[in-house]
């Protein structure tokens, strides 16, 4: 259909999946800062017995990527944040491989090690930060490995069958807080999954919903505009009306096709002078007296839902034409009522021949669906017809915010 309403997919976001990735590149930062201080007295120690560029090299390698970590976490930014992520993983292998070559071969007490050996989860929480959970949990396996074996050879005189249990114990330690960081990314994947999901499904029934919107406008028009037209135009007499009822039929249809919103809302004067063109458009013999607060009350700033005023209008159209149709050739009708701030009141009263409104089939369409149906599907809307053989006609229409 022309002008009708178009939603494009919502765009994937990534809000909780990001958040939970700041707060571990946080909790990351905050474990290097702490491991630097804890671990600069054996810093320290270690340092006579590498190479003199090592220690310093290795230091700022190591711990520098970490703590920038912790600013990136804090700008925001997430691709940042997993660039720096992984620089951390990657240099703590840079400090592993190049011991070999530094280490003059001196050993240390069993009880002793190199400080390397004390964080290579902290690195690996770094690598779940930018890398799959597999990548991250094989960086795991061969730095606790690694660490192991260089503490292994660094105490020299050293049983070998402990090599194993320490590899081992170091794999499982590292792993209760590699594995809750994994289980955090994914619990926030999960959740930005679900909500994507939740918006997709939103955004197609506000879709579903617009369509039949749509659709109950073009039935409505059919019946309250190109019918009536139609019929007018079929009975014999006076024509001076088919002309303007073709034309505003045509010029409703025109707006729909041109997709011009119609979902503004509407100031109480505006509202008023649209009832009152419906009013002329549908009998412009009948009289017209709907009042609203004076223009420079405080009240008349007040605004309506077009929904609402537009129901109003178009169920009072239908009663409009259903009066001129079945009301008789001499009858009058009269539009009276108010609009005010937080609601509207209109009684459409006739003096024609009026009718049972209990006999009324259900396949008649211009009471049941253009005036009771229209009116019931607008919240806070109402509608009371009242009538009676040879006693004329009122059809109530009500609104209420």
């Amino acid at each position: 259909m022309s002008g009708a309403v178009r939603y494009a997919a919502p765009e994937r976001r990534h809000d909780n999946l990001d958040r939970i990735r700041r707060m571990f590149a946080l909790f990351a930062a905050v474990g290097y800062v702490g491991y630097l201080i804890l671990l600069l007295p054996a810093i320290l120690q270690l340092a006579p017995l590498m190479s003199s560029w090592w220690t310093p090299a290795m230091c700022a390698i190591v711990f520098v990527p970490g703590l920038t970590l912790g600013v990136t976490a804090l700008i925001g930014v997430p691709r940042w944040t997993r660039a720096t992520a992984a620089v951390a993983a990657l240099s703590f292998f840079v400090a592993v491989l190049t011991w070999p070559i530094a280490w003059d071969g001196t050993t240390v007490p069993a009880g002793d090690g190199v400080w390397l050996a004390a964080f290579p989860g902290l690195a690996s929480i770094a690598a779940v930060l930018a890398w799959p959970a597999w990548a991250a949990f094989a960086h795991m396996v061969f730095g606790c490995v690694c660490v192991q074996l260089i503490n292994f050879v660094i105490r020299g005189e050293v049983d070998p069958g402990q090599l194993a249990p320490e590899i081992a114990f170091a794999i499982m330690f590292c792993s209760l807080f590699v594995g809750a960081a994994v289980m955090a990314l994914r619990t926030g994947r999960i959740l930005d999954e679900t909500t994507d999901r939740a918006h997709a499904a939103a955004a197609t029934a506000a879709a579903e919903r617009a369509r039949d919107t749509e659709r109950e406008r073009f039935d409505a028009l059919i019946h309250d505009s190109v019918m009536s037209t139609l019929l007018t135009a079929s009975r014999g007499g006076a024509q001076e009306h088919v002309p303007r009822l073709a034309a505003a039929t045509l010029a409703e249809l025109d707006e729909i096709r041109s997709g011009l919103p119609t979902d503004r809302p509407f100031g109480l004067e505006a509202a008023v002078v649209h009832l009152r063109a419906t009013t002329t458009e549908a009998d412009p013999r009948a009289e017209f007296a709907v009042d609203a607060p004076a223009a420079d009350s405080d009240a008349a700033q007040a605004e309506l839902p077009s929904e609402a005023v537009r129901a109003v209008s178009a169920a009072l159209a239908e009663a409009l034409r259903n009066s001129r149709r079945h009301a008789g050739a001499d009858a009058r009708c009269t539009v009276r009522g108010r609009v005010d701030a937080d609601s509207i009141r209109i009684a459409a009263t006739d003096d024609g021949v009026g009718f049972d409104p209990d006999a009324v089939s259900a396949h008649r369409l211009g009471i049941a669906v253009s005036i009771r149906a229209r009116m019931d599907r607008v919240p806070g809307g109402s509608t009371a017809i009242e009538s009676a053989p040879g006693a004329g006609t009122t059809v109530r229409l009500g609104w209420t915010r």
